[in-house]
C-alpha cells in the first residue's frame, strides 16, 4: 500500500520544538506538491502547509513564522519553533494530486495519506 509514514512527535513544553518527518513507502514524492495536515481531538482536520516546487511553501495563519516545511528527494519535514499548547493534535502528511499547492486546504486534493505522528504541547 502507497502511503506516508511520519515521525518525529512527542510531548514538548511550550516554547520547545519538534521535527517532523515524512517519508514515501513504495514511492518518490518529490514532484509533486505535498502538505501538512493536523487534527486536534473532536475538531476538524486542518491544513498546516503546503510545498511545491513551483512557488515555494504556503502555511495557515496560525503557525506562520513559526513553522516551516521543507523536503528533499524522498522526505517531507516539519520544523516547528515555538510550540503552544493549541498545537496539540496528530499531524500527518500526504501528496498533492497537482504539482502546485492549488486548494492546498482541502484534504479532498490529497493522497498516500500517513497514520499521523502526535504532537503533545504541555507544560
Amino acid at each position: 500500500q502507497l502511503q506516508f509514514v511520519e515521525s518525529g512527535g512527542g510531548l514538548v513544553q511550550p516554547g520547545g520544538s519538534l521535527r517532523l518527518s515524512c517519508n514515501g513507502s513504495g514511492f518518490t514524492s518529490d514532484y509533486y506538491a505535498a502538505g501538512w495536515f493536523r487534527q486536534a481531538p473532536g475538531k476538524e482536520r486542518e491544513g498546516v502547509a503546503c510545498v511545491d516546487n513551483t512557488s515555494g511553501d504556503t502555511y495557515a495563519d496560525s503557525v506562520k513564522g513559526r513553522f516551516t516545511i521543507s523536503r528533499d528527494n524522498a522526505a517531507v519535514y516539519l520544523q516547528m519553533d515555538n510550540l503552544r499548547p493549541e498545537d496539540t493534535a496528530v499531524y500527518s502528511c500526504a501528496l498533492h494530486y497537482s504539482v502546485l499547492c492549488s486548494g492546498w486546504r482541502k484534504p479532498s486534493n490529497y493522497r498516500f495519506w500517513g497514520r499521523g505522528t502526535q504532537v503533545t504541547v504541555s507544560p
